[in-house]
């Protein structure tokens, strides 16, 4: 991708979470991304590319398009990220295609079940919360949990059965794990299985983050602390609750509720309708897209969201039993389910594609907007210096010339780019004038114009569409003498602009053209002429300075270059060096220097 599509890209970008992905000329994934905020990370491919990796720039080069999907959260990023990976094995993705998934907390389908950590998702009825992007992050958390509810962790069968035999194998006693207080031994009925499972319930609401009842369980039991004068317990458990208040719920990316769904919202205009399509694979989103559809006169989005679904189904080999749709439609398959939800993990999917799909519609219309819409500044006030002008191009690349003097010494000019109305300061060229002798405005600019398009002419360089002479008539006319001599007056447009009363002049036209004060297109060409000025001026200001050095010191029979550095720089002017003594100045420079130096000034030896 060009740094030109970037700038049509960029005012569509949101700055929301999601993934994005760089695609190749044949819709290949080539690197998916997540960004906290999509715009900002987008930009950061199109920038300067100073420190940017090789294989970046590379991977930048080769996308032909970008692809994103916005979600929920940074988290949710994360999640959908690591599925992409390691589905397409995208070629310039290093990380996470080790096939490693992430972490959940499992409350294991047994009796007095068991809290672990876990990566496998084993669907035998136990609950799962996650999945978790930092391990060190889910160990707090189920330290806590164990800290507030003490559970078992042995992986004892506590059947009622073997409960009441007491029979565990060579334990005939509470365990070393009871002993330590990690647990309350179920395994002996010193706690009961009511008890248990209400500890579990309440695991459940705090992972699940609902408080409510959780801090109505401990305030109760800090209550009973503060009643039995226990108060040090009864803070410790008010430090622990405040502990998960800033948990999150589990993601809305990778549900372990949900196995194979298709999900499906859409969105339109009066001309066409969006149908956004998310795959869920096994409770991972493994697929995005968006299809375009031309919408006739009588269509409404129930047909042709009806109409669709088969196809993108077919398109992307899916199986799925169910899908999930913002409101009925006919499948048109017997055996496939239809969900239209209305809560839970369902709902957060279609809730997801219908925020993609209304996003793709809005970036839809703005780049309709971009391109048949209110124009730009720059592009309004470009125009209206078309029309000012009387040219048949838009002025896309101004040049600008200036010279500059003193009475004749030291010759310099200065030619200046803007480029959409902007200066185009790496454009920019400062020139020695070479060969004119004495003060003659109009043979320089004569010289330097025909040196400037000679230069662009011979390395097939775009022309300027407008180019603009600091004077009045006479170097304007210097000017057409070198465009003629070239062969291009005909293809560019020429003026000159007077200085003091703002006048505008054409080639071969007496009578000059006054714009409007307050016209922007005049603005731009007063910020042109300026910067012409400008950098003409600082140009012949750094000339003469270094040649004033030169002929003052370096003139002077066994001063060299070195000798005259340190001079400068001790003294800081050759002016200080005329008024310093002359032990200050044999210091730096030696009595046989200073001897010499003395004489050139004319001062007594």
């Amino acid at each position: 991708m060009t740094n030109k599509d970037y700038q049509e890209l960029y005012p569509t970008w949101p700055q929301e979470p999601g993934v994005y992905r760089f695609l190749g000329e044949e819709g290949k994934i080539l690197y998916v991304g997540k960004a906290k905020n999509l715009k900002n990370r987008l930009s950061s491919y199109f920038g300067s590319t100073k420190g940017m990796a090789y294989k970046t720039r590379v991977m930048v080069k080769h996308a032909s398009s970008i692809e994103f999907t916005l979600v929920d959260t940074e988290t949710d990023a994360l999640l959908l990220e690591n599925t992409l990976i390691k589905r397409f094995q995208p070629p310039y993705n290093v990380m996470l295609k080790d096939g490693k998934s992430y972490n959940y907390i499992c409350i294991k389908n047994e009796r007095f079940p068991r809290v672990f950590i876990t990566r496998r998702v084993i669907r035998d009825g136990s609950t799962y919360f996650g999945p978790y992007t930092s391990k060190g992050r889910l160990k707090t958390i189920l330290d806590l949990v164990k800290q507030l509810f003490p559970l078992r962790t042995c992986t004892l069968n506590l059947s009622e059965k073997n409960i009441e035999k007491g029979s565990f194998g060579s334990m005939k006693v509470p365990c070393l794990e009871y002993q330590i207080k990690n647990c309350q031994a179920p395994c002996v009925k010193l706690e009961s299985e009511t008890e248990y499972n209400e500890k579990i319930e309440q695991i459940k609401n705090l992972l699940k983050g609902n408080f409510g009842p959780v801090k109505r369980h401990f305030q109760q039991k800090m209550l009973d602390h503060a009643e039995k004068m226990e108060f040090e317990k009864a803070h410790e458990l008010k430090e622990k609750l405040t502990a998960f208040e800033d948990y999150q719920g589990k993601s809305t990316v990778v549900s372990t509720t949900i196995r194979d769904v298709d999900v499906f919202s859409i969105a339109g205009d009066e001309k066409f309708a969006y149908v956004n399509y998310i795959k869920v694979v096994n409770g991972a989103i493994i697929n995005t897209y968006t299809q375009e559809l031309v919408k006739n006169l009588d269509d409404d989005e129930q047909e042709l969201l009806a109409y669709v679904i088969p196809e993108l189904r077919e398109k992307f080999q899916s199986i799925a039993s169910e899908i999930i749709v913002p409101f009925e439609v006919g499948s048109g398959e017997e055996e496939l389910t239809v969900t239209v939800p209305k809560i839970g993990d369902k709902k957060k999917l279609l809730e997801l594609s219908e925020k993609n799909v209304h996003y793709f519609l809005l970036q839809k219309k703005k780049e309709e907007a971009s391109k048949t819409g209110k124009q730009t500044s720059a592009e309004r006030i470009l125009r209206t210096l078309q029309s000012d002008l009387h040219m048949s191009d838009v002025p896309l690349h101004i040049e600008c010339f200036d010279n500059s003097n003193m009475q004749g010494s030291y010759p310099v000019s200065s030619c200046v780019v803007f480029k959409n109305a902007k200066p185009s300061k790496s454009d920019y060229r400062h020139y020695n004038v070479k060969t004119v002798q004495g003060p003659n405005d109009f043979a320089s600019m004569e010289e330097v114009v025909y040196r400037r398009y000679k230069r662009l002419l011979s390395e097939a360089q775009p022309l300027p569409q407008l180019i603009i002479i600091d004077g009045g008539k006479g170097q304007l006319s210097a000017a057409v003498k070198s465009l003629e001599a070239l062969g291009i007056l005909d293809k560019v447009t020429v003026v000159g602009i007077a200085k003091r009363l703002e006048e505008i002049f054409f080639p071969g036209d007496s009578v000059p053209l006054y714009i409007n004060k307050k016209s922007e297109s005049l603005k731009l060409i007063q910020q042109a002429r300026n910067e012409a000025h400008r950098f003409a001026i600082t140009f012949h200001r750094n000339k003469r300075s270094q040649d004033f050095t030169k002929t003052e010191l370096h003139d002077i029979p066994g001063v060299g270059e070195k000798t005259a550095e340190k001079l400068l720089k001790s003294f800081g002017s050759v002016k200080k060096l005329r008024e310093a003594s002359r032990e200050d100045v044999e210091k730096v420079a030696g009595k046989a220097v200073t001897g010499k130096i003395w004489t050139y000034f004319g001062k007594e030896v």
